[in-house]
């Protein structure tokens, strides 16, 4: 799982890796601890460290302009914090605002996260046709507000309150 946050030396979100890959990364002088796990720790022969849950690389690294999240239905469940949007309990699928048959695209302002029952109910219907008001608007996350929702997936409140407010 990858579940350790990097960020650049001007502490811009860059990437996800698995906790060994952090842990090698601190090791290494290439990166410091800025955040870590309450109570996990790393321990070895000669090592004893927390377990990191946010790293910041020693040295800028010169990325590419990303402009837009890529859309994914993982993103849109992660987005919506695994919320229907149609009733607010635990969704499992998602939905299309306008359905696909009628020229609807697989797009982050077009899909919701929704609950089956919600799904198979508004069916092939616009939210307006089935007269299923939507709770909250879809909204198209940041590159980097959709990495952190996706890091932060159970426990968003656990991230430095700087961070959050990105993701939020």
């Amino acid at each position: 799982m990858r579940d350790t946050l990097v960020l650049n030396a001007s502490f811009e979100p860059l990437s996800t890796v698995t906790l060994n890959r952090a842990v090698v990364l601190v090791l290494q002088d290439k990166a410091v601890v800025e955040q870590a796990h309450p109570e996990l720790r790393m321990r070895g022969a000669a090592v004893d460290i927390p377990a990191p849950r946010v790293i910041r690389l020693c040295q800028y690294v010169r990325v590419p302009f990303r402009r837009r999240a890529p859309w994914s239905r993982r993103g849109v469940l992660v987005r919506d914090r695994h919320r229907c949007a149609y009733c607010g309990r635990r969704a499992t699928t998602v939905d299309h605002v306008v359905p696909r048959s009628q020229g609807g695209r697989d797009t982050w302002l077009n899909t919701v996260a929704s609950c089956a029952e919600d799904n198979h109910r508004k069916a092939n219907r616009t939210p307006e046709e089935a007269g299923m008001p939507l709770l909250r608007e879809p909204f198209e996350p940041t590159p980097a507000g959709a990495m952190l929702l996706a890091l932060a997936r159970d426990d968003f409140d656990a991230l430095p309150e700087w961070l959050a407010r990105d993701a939020a």
